[in-house]
């Protein structure tokens, strides 16, 4: 386990606009950045990242947070190895402390999957540049494909020996089990005991996620053997989901950002010929059609993707209802068809990245445009065949989200295709009232992307349900009948907790008595015999109130790095703002700081709970009596009156407090 003093540093060191960067692309929108959500379908930017408090917050899905927040949930780490990851990126040495029994028991499957398949990807390597078979095979085969050996060595390529077992037997020998040898997908274990290496006698292609870690590979082999695949993939797994990755967006996602641009390719070696010709902004689909994650994983850095098709028709065709998704979801899709013969290995090899650049931006050509020419020219002299594929072009523009970008393709398409313009509109909205005429009741478009929205809840806004009554997992918490009341006094807690409300000087010691903010509101609570109903909240408050008064504590800080990840949520819905005040307004009007105010602010939420305790427990008294009085118990009756009465000069005197401007005498 990570000791404090690590935890402190990397607390201090990492910033949540390079942290965040790294996976959204950010806009400076007055002090803070915006960018497109990267934890659900956002089209239009709701993720808001906050340079002065140093979080991040979601105002639509309300994921976000602390750095190590950010990375928890986006790399679906626990707490440590998002420390650890953090500690990486900023070169921190981590220190720990031995673990218990219990904790090391708690590291997961999906944990030591990452660790064996980091352990193969070093072994594949070694192999590839140590090994006499490695050298003499693979190496050679990729030298001749005209890699680079830094070329080589940047995507990590690898070699796996033509044994039955080679990875296997020194996998065991270094430790690793064969139980998450077999989860991999490096070995295949056979009911009589046998366990065989998956991709023995192969060119070894890792595959990286988003921030670098190695969830599986590609072998192709290079024997000539008609009855054995030119190239297999690791399976699905817990770490690997094909239809979530993109070869090569780990060595891209920066260049991405930086020319607002993504290429998109099929193979590996495609990747790494455009990265050796100095075009480092591409990803490949690795030989499957597109799929929703992979697009929203591009749309995450970029709007604009260009396709490169080696101009084999039959595999252009096949490509096209991918193409359509990305329309749908949004993004300004162009084409490149590359001369006869040729694909962006090839003509990567043969070009460097200027005369590449130089033909993409001189072909190029927007995505309707292109499949309409595609189609049209398939189906000369056809007239059905025509109409079929008119129809298909048409479904193609419904799919695009913005009206305006629609009406203009309409325009363009009916040039091209002889039809009225007035023909294709009417059948464009057709189809759109169709789509819109399944889409389930409680769901409706919203006006500005198309995107589904839950009736009533209007897009962009933070939910009206508590934070906290929401942890990532979907479940609730125990919910307090005072939420409301108790988020009011939590917030001065998580923002305000280690600051002193106010001093005075003991009479027999002559010693300074600091009340801290945390602490004033749990005495406040416990004179009353009183405290938070809602179980989360009772914790966080009582932690701050034990901490303050420590050196270098802060509630904010403390809260947004705890451990416990539903903590740091809460937060950082506490915390964060999506709106601030304009210069304009701060110039021209004297604007008074809620931290200046807490003396009047945290006295006055505190009655407010207090009075919200009182009218429900005068509204249970009040039921109480009305059912004893249905069954004649009269002698009951008496006793809860008199409570009553109580109660209500409590809660009369309270109003009048509150009404009143708070003003605590020292």
């Amino acid at each position: 386990m990570i000791d404090q003093a690590t935890i402190d540093r990397i607390r201090d060191a990492a910033n949540i606009v390079d942290v965040v960067s790294d996976f959204v692309t950010l806009r400076r929108r007055g002090v803070n950045f915006v960018g497109l959500c990267p934890f659900h379908a956002d089209k239009s930017p709701s993720f808001y990242v906050s340079p002065s408090k140093n979080i991040c917050k979601c105002f639509a899905c309300g994921g976000g947070g602390a750095p190590v927040n950010f990375i928890m949930q986006h790399e679906q780490l626990d707490f440590f190895d998002a420390l650890r990851y953090l500690a990486k990126k900023y070169n921190i040495e981590v220190r720990e402390k031995e673990l218990t029994d219990q904790e090391k028991a708690i590291r997961s499957d999906r944990e030591s999957m990452f660790i064996v398949n980091n352990w193969a990807q070093n072994y594949f390597s070694t192999q590839l540049w140590e090994h006499r078979e490695g050298a003499s095979v693979g190496l050679r085969y990729f030298r001749e494909r005209g890699f680079r050996d830094d070329m080589i060595r940047k995507f990590q390529l690898g070699y796996s020996l033509d044994e039955w077992d080679a990875l296997y037997k020194q996998a065991t020998r270094s430790g690793y089990k064969k139980e998450f040898l077999e989860k991999t997908g490096l070995v295949i274990a056979y009911e009589n005991g046998n366990v065989n290496d998956r991709f023995r006698g192969r060119v070894m292609f890792p595959v990286h996620s988003l921030s670098g870690k190695v969830v599986a590979f590609g072998g192709r082999i290079l024997k000539k053997d008609e009855k054995t695949a030119k190239y297999i993939n690791s399976p699905e797994s817990e770490v690997y989901h094909k239809s979530n990755e993109l070869y090569g967006i780990f060595f891209a996602k920066s260049q991405i950002v930086k020319t607002d641009r993504c290429y998109l390719v099929e193979g590996y070696t495609d990747v790494i010929s455009m990265h050796q010709a100095g075009i480092e902004n591409v990803v490949a689909s690795s030989g499957t059609a597109l799929t929703l994650p992979q697009i929203r994983l591009i749309h995450r850095f970029t709007e604009n993707i260009t396709v490169l098709y080696d101009g084999d028709a039959a595999g252009i065709k096949a490509a096209l209802r991918g193409i359509d998704l990305l329309l749908e979801e949004g993004m300004n899709v162009k084409v490149v068809l590359l001369p006869d013969g040729e694909d962006p290995d090839s003509y990567a090899r043969g070009h460097n990245a200027t005369q590449f650049a130089d033909f993409i931006r001189q072909n190029e050509t927007d995505f309707v445009r292109f499949k309409t020419k595609l189609l049209l020219s398939d189906a000369a002299g056809d007239p059905i065949k025509r109409a079929a594929l008119i129809n298909d072009v048409i479904r193609t523009i419904a799919l695009i989200p913005d009206s305006i970008l629609r009406a203009l393709y309409i325009r363009e398409c009916s040039s091209m295709m002889e039809i009225g313009e007035k023909d294709l509109l009417a059948k464009v909205n057709q189809i759109l009232l169709s789509r819109e005429e399944k889409r389930p009741a409680s769901s409706h478009p919203s006006p500005e992307t198309g995107a589904t929205q839950p009736a009533g809840v209007e897009q962009n806004q933070p939910s009206s349900l508590p934070p906290a009554a929401m942890p990532a997992n979907g479940t609730s918490t125990a919910r307090s009948p005072f939420e409301a009341e108790e988020l009011a006094l939590l917030r001065y807690v998580v923002r305000y907790g280690e600051r002193v409300l106010y001093s005075y000087t003991d009479e027999q010691t002559n010693e300074e008595i600091r009340i801290y903010v945390a602490q004033y509101i749990r005495s406040e609570l416990e004179q009353d015999d009183m405290t938070f109903l809602n179980p989360l909240y009772k914790t966080m408050l009582d932690e701050a109130a034990m901490h303050c008064g420590e050196e270098n504590f802060v509630a904010s800080k403390y809260f947004l790095y705890h451990m416990e990840a539903l903590v740091g949520k809460t937060a950082t819905d506490l915390i964060s703002e999506k709106y601030q005040l304009s210069k304009y307004h701060a110039k021209f009007r004297e604007i008074k700081l809620e931290e200046d105010l807490l003396l009047q602010l945290v006295p006055r939420d505190l009655l407010g709970f207090k009075d919200a305790c009182i009218r429900q427990k005068i509204n249970d008294i009040a039921h109480r009596i009305k059912e004893l009085q249905q069954t004649g118990d009269m002698e009951q009756v008496i006793p809860l009156m008199q409570e009553q009465d109580e109660l209500n000069v409590i809660k009369k005197n309270l109003n009048k407090m509150i009404g009143e401007r708070i003003i605590l005498k020292m």
